[in-house]
């Protein structure tokens, strides 16, 4: 019995599975309501059963960027880990409570890649990392995005984009171009920020639970069974 109890205490903790930024665009397009819509819509996702169960035997770390233009980024939830479904519940409170930093300025997509890029370090032991970045503009400031990929792939950092085409239609082809990076990154589409928390749920099942026994049609089929006969 000693052994076994000497056995389980040396065993190491659960890795982390994924270091997951969300970069959120706060540019003067973006109104009061529509930063609003932005952030009950992720505080939701992450408490969705399937996301929230992902999250939490992937001893996940997330963390909260607000971005804009060239000079202004900042980290305001720093890296938490999703240790248990408290925590989670915690960190979704703080995203649904995060007050907006700034408000009438430019889009800079190359400067918050580059910055969030520089967040990483505290979670490097993390099997995989990613940047998950929302906008509704085209970058119109500062580096293009295309500046920071080099350094991105370096790092193993993975960018997918949410594309809010409220005021550009082309936001899609644009970010597709031009701002992800990485193996297997990919753009989800919103047409409108009122679509953005259903949007930003189909993501999140995308990017979290492709490396778990779960999938997006196994999570639709469990929430709307098909009756048998």
């Amino acid at each position: 019995m000693r052994a076994l109890l000497l056995a389980l205490l040396a065993t190491p903790a659960p890795a982390c599975d994924l270091a997951l930024a969300f970069a959120v665009d706060v540019s003067g397009s973006v109104s009061r309501e529509e930063y609003r819509l932005q952030m009950d819509g992720l505080a939701a996702a992450l408490r969705d059963a399937v996301i929230s169960d992902a999250l939490v035997r992937g001893k996940a770390r997330l963390m909260l960027v607000q971005w804009t233009g060239s000079t202004r980024q900042a980290v305001t939830i720093p890296w938490a880990e999703a240790a248990d479904f408290a925590a989670l519940d915690a960190f979704a409170d703080r995203v649904a409570a995060d007050e907006r930093r700034w408000r009438n300025y430019s889009t800079a997509i190359g400067e918050a890649l580059s910055f969030t890029l520089g967040q990483f370090d505290p979670v490097r032991d993390c099997k995989r990392r990613l940047i998950d970045l929302s906008g509704d503009g085209i970058s119109n400031e500062g580096a293009e995005p295309q500046a920071a990929h080099g350094a991105l792939r370096a790092a193993g950092v993975v960018v997918n984009a949410l594309a809010i085409e409220a005021s550009e239609p082309d936001l899609t082809g644009y970010f597709f171009e031009h701002v992800i990076v990485g193996e297997g990154a990919f753009v989800e589409t919103a047409p409108t920020f009122e679509a953005y928390p259903a949007k930003i749920r189909k993501k999140l099942l995308r990017e979290i639970t492709r490396q778990t026994a779960w999938n997006e049609s196994e999570y639709y089929q469990q929430v709307y069974p098909i009756p048998t006969k």
